[in-house]
């Protein structure tokens, strides 16, 4: 009865131009009532306190010191829309004008804990998504009878470019497209018809099960996660059952993979890997990659995770040492394709999460130069035994003493300091590594609301005097962001890769009630004056870029603060090293023309991009799969180009790539230790004394 209804709901839109807004929804609340199997979803009473104390928080206690207005009302609509439906396929045109018409009522609404348009909007919504799983069920029995795959129709995939549907019949029209699409993705991964049929039904019911399963608690956290996210993407809600996590970003690197997720709609997004972990090791899983499917052991059934909680998704991830998970992933780098990988669980091994070195032997000008190499994954401090006043806790900056000690030892010419992908951790490391290159002076500023304040070296001695240079890239974040921000400043070294991730705020976790309230309360500022927020650190010499902007780092945050200028500090700077750069541009671009390594780099990005820059999708299996083969191909012979240039036998399928082939960091490393050289006979001929 549901669908034969629903299926007319043409005539809905007359009853809309008869009834006001509230009724207009309640009649559609009264709909998901009697033709779905949930009741209409509510607010509690606890809800409604809760909601006036994390909007007098976030008023109160958060760094942009803003007012629940008008403007910060339709940014909350606007996200919370975004959040529910954010591909476009179940609110339509007309429901967009009725609902358009209420967005700024959120600023009085919330201050007295009314939530009831924010229920409303999640019914209609609930009541939509019910109406697509059971349309697609119903296509699902009959697919190979009534579905053209031949079709010369094209599904937009950019949700950006994809306008609101007019009417349901239009809403029909796109959910028969996206099956379309997804059978088309599941053929060309050589499943059979009868197959295809099965893991549809069981990603469709298993969708459904888990919507019907939704609560008001569900609903509310949702929304006042858009509520929050509104003031920036790092000030978060947490309910009871998630508390006690600072950060939803779940890390599994205990007993898991090493990565860090977000949720992003309703898609498992990888942030970031942890460094050494299992899946950094496996060159395998990549930041923006998205998490679609989890399966248990080498062989296990994938079970479908779009629209799964994180948490949830997390607990399938996770799971003893030395057993295998699969994963089912929409690349980062494609859009019409998957791949499912499988990855051994373990524990990230303490020992690796230290600062290490390396020397390497490099033929210059006149005669061979040794360049010391520290990598450092993370900021670690030993804080308990910190305060208990032992002399040799264990520390990033500790460790990094006695690697320069060693190094010392073994005569190197030059140092790099390699933290690329080390996402952060402590401000007091930040500040005393920085000091092991530095006389005494400021490193980082830090701005609340009220004030801004200084950390300082304030030890005279320096560690390592020659020349040194600080590898980066997009994952690069917080506190290696005032390291490297600082050594620029100061002119101390050179700085090399890209564009690092961006993250120059503060938080603080507040107990709120019977929850927690994670804010910002605080921003990071070079002592130039430049903040390190969403622009991150610019490098002085730019390698190619291995992640996305789009899909990574700060700037990809909406709603993220925006990079911004204080005072400048008084510090006492090195001479500049802005004459040497074109000089050594100039050897670089010479020299990466000739280089195998990065010609098939430079050449698997662009065929990235190419990819990635893609709008719509065909809804014609031969073109998809015409399509592929091209793209397949153009990838084994940038493939075997690198290998023979390599001295290399060539490959004869792209199943047989040796996954150490896109050893893309390694080819990296090794033109930053070419510049390295450059710097050393550059900076002698110049004069500069180290």
């Amino acid at each position: 009865m549901r669908n034969n209804l629903f299926h007319k709901s043409a005539h809905l839109p007359a009853i809309w131009h008869i009834l006001s807004l509230g009724l207009a929804i309640s009649f559609f609340v009264f709909c998901a009532t009697v033709f779905s199997n949930q009741a209409v979803l509510a607010p509690e009473k606890t809800h409604m306190a809760q909601c006036i104390r994390i909007v007098d928080a976030l008023e109160r206690d958060h760094y942009l010191g803003k007012k629940l207005d008008k403007t910060l009302s339709t940014r909350i609509f606007d996200r919370y829309i975004t959040l529910l439906d954010p591909s476009r396929h179940l609110f339509t045109q007309k429901d967009m004008d009725q609902l358009n018409a209420s967005r700024y009522r959120f600023e009085k609404d919330l201050k007295k804990g009314n939530l009831s348009f924010a229920y409303d909007i999640y019914n209609l919504y609930y009541l939509r998504a019910t109406q697509r799983l059971e349309y697609i069920q119903h296509a699902i029995k009959t697919w190979e009878e009534t579905l053209d795959l031949n079709t010369q129709d094209s599904l937009v995939i950019d949700n950006k470019d994809r306008s609101w549907q007019q009417s349901y019949e239009d809403l029909q029209g796109l959910w028969k497209k996206e099956l379309t699409n997804h059978i088309i993705t599941l053929q060309l991964d050589d499943q059979e018809p009868a197959d295809i049929t099965d893991t549809l039904e069981k990603i469709y019911g298993s969708r459904l099960a888990r919507l019907s399963q939704t609560n008001t608690n569900d609903v509310f956290l949702l929304f006042m996660n858009s509520v929050t996210e509104s003031f920036d993407p790092h000030t978060q809600y947490f309910p009871p059952r998630v508390s006690e996590d600072f950060d939803i970003h779940m890390s599994l690197s205990l007993e898991g993979i090493g990565a860090v997720l977000q949720t992003e709609y309703e898609y498992t997004k990888v942030l970031r890997l942890i460094p050494k972990g299992p899946a950094d090791k496996s060159n395998l899983l990549m930041p923006g990659d998205k998490i679609i499917g989890v399966g248990q052991g080498k062989n296990g059934e994938i079970k479908d995770t779009i629209g799964q909680r994180i948490d949830e998704v997390v607990k399938l991830i996770r799971g003893p040492k030395n057993t295998y998970v699969r994963l089912k992933i929409i690349p980062a780098k494609k859009t019409d394709s998957t791949a499912t990988i499988s990855i051994r669980r373990d524990k990230v091994k303490l020992e690796e999460q230290s600062a290490q070195k390396k020397v390497v032997t490099l033929s210059s000008q006149s005669r061979d130069l040794r360049i010391g190499i520290i990598e450092i994954p993370n900021f670690y401090i030993d804080f308990a035994a910190y305060h208990r006043g032992d002399k040799d806790y264990k520390s990033t900056t500790n460790d990094v003493k006695k690697l320069l000690f060693e190094l010392k030892e073994e005569n190197i010419d030059g140092l790099i300091v390699d933290l690329r992908d080390n996402g952060g951790g402590s401000l007091k490391e930040a500040n005393d590594l920085t000091g092991l290159f530095l006389t005494s002076g400021p490193t980082v500023q830090i701005r609340t609301k009220n004030q801004v304040t200084q950390l300082y070296d304030e030890d005279p001695s320096i560690q390592y005097t020659g020349p040194l240079l600080v590898l980066i890239n997009r994952m690069s974040a917080s506190a290696s962001e005032i390291f490297a921000g600082a050594i620029k400043d100061y002119h101390r070294g050179l700085v090399v890769g890209t564009r690092s991730f961006g993250k120059g705020t503060v938080q603080e976790l507040k107990p709120l009630g019977d929850g927690k309230l994670k804010l910002t309360a605080a921003k990071f500022y070079r002592v130039s004056g430049e903040s390190t927020q969403h622009r991150g650190v610019l490098p002085d010499i730019s390698l190619p870029r291995i992640y996305k902007l789009e899909d990574t780092g700060e700037s990809s945050l909406e709603g993220a603060l925006l990079w911004d200028v204080i005072s400048r500090v008084r510090y006492q700077a090195y001479p500049p090293l802005d004459p040497l750069y074109d000089t050594l541009l100039r050897q670089y671009r010479q020299r990466i023309t000739q280089d195998p390594g990065m010609v098939y780099l430079n050449r698997q990005l662009e065929l990235t991009n190419r990819l990635g820059n893609e709008t719509d999708l065909s809804l014609n299996i031969e073109k998809r799969r015409q399509k592929r083969e091209l793209q397949e191909q153009a990838e084994l012979e940038i493939e075997n180009e690198y290998l023979t240039a390599s001295g290399k036998e060539p490959i004869d399928t792209l199943a047989e790539k040796d996954v150490r082939i896109n050893g893309f960091k390694e080819i990296l490393l090794k033109q930053a230790q070419r510049i390295m050289t450059d710097f050393i006979a550059l900076s002698k001929q110049q004069g500069y004394a180290w």
